[in-house]
């Protein structure tokens, strides 16, 4: 047995007494797959922005760069939920649930991923630093997403602002269902955040 499958057995039998979430992947089996959606709950009379704007692919570190649903038990380490997957790597996914956050906002007409050809004003250049479940305790865990962005004006590539969006949500069972609830909730939060940040910033 490798390393890395000892770790993992042993997180799983860690993990069994508290519920249902399995790290054991089932073999043959393709994983279930999970979506998260776009934060839509904006003030309706916000002031409208005239620029465009471009969102870049998140930065992230390797163990985030991928569909896999992660998870962590301790500072040090990151695990993955067995059978279950993002519908899209997190960054992807990130980065368009952003697009449509910005669309949804009804504040700024012309937002596209930083691959289109857009005459652009501003680049959202973002970094998803953590995006993992985190197990802290006997209970269910906790959803955490921190997602920081600078603020470019283009054609001058000054970089005009900083944010940090560092949400959490705890799980209301220890089941990938309910996980993915919670991130989709502590996302909600931190895409709001930065939508709100850009577009006064931008200003």
């Amino acid at each position: 047995m490798t390393a890395f499958a000892r770790r993992t057995v042993l997180a799983a039998l860690a993990l069994a007494p508290t519920g249902c979430v399995s790290l054991l992947p089932a073999s043959n089996k393709a994983p279930q797959l999970f979506r998260l959606t776009a934060a839509s709950d904006f003030p309706a009379q916000a002031p409208h922005v005239s620029w465009q704007l471009l969102v870049d692919t998140p930065q992230s570190p390797a163990a985030l760069d991928s569909d896999r649903i992660a998870l962590s038990r301790s500072p040090t380490t990151i695990d993955y939920f067995a059978d279950a997957a993002w519908d899209d790597r997190a960054p992807t996914l990130v980065q368009s649930l952003l697009v449509q956050s910005f669309e949804n906002s009804g504040r700024i007409t012309a937002i596209a991923r930083e691959s289109l050809a857009l005459r652009e004003d501003y680049v959202l250049r973002p970094e998803l630093r953590h995006f993992e479940a985190v197990y802290d305790g006997d209970g269910p865990p906790t959803a955490r997403v921190l997602l920081a962005a600078k603020l470019v004006k283009m054609p001058e590539r000054v970089i005009v602002a900083r944010h940090s969006a560092d949400t959490a949500t705890r799980a209301s069972a220890n089941r990938v269902d309910a996980v993915v609830e919670a991130f989709d909730t502590a996302l909600h939060q931190a895409l709001r955040e930065t939508v709100d940040w850009a577009l006064e910033a931008g200003r």
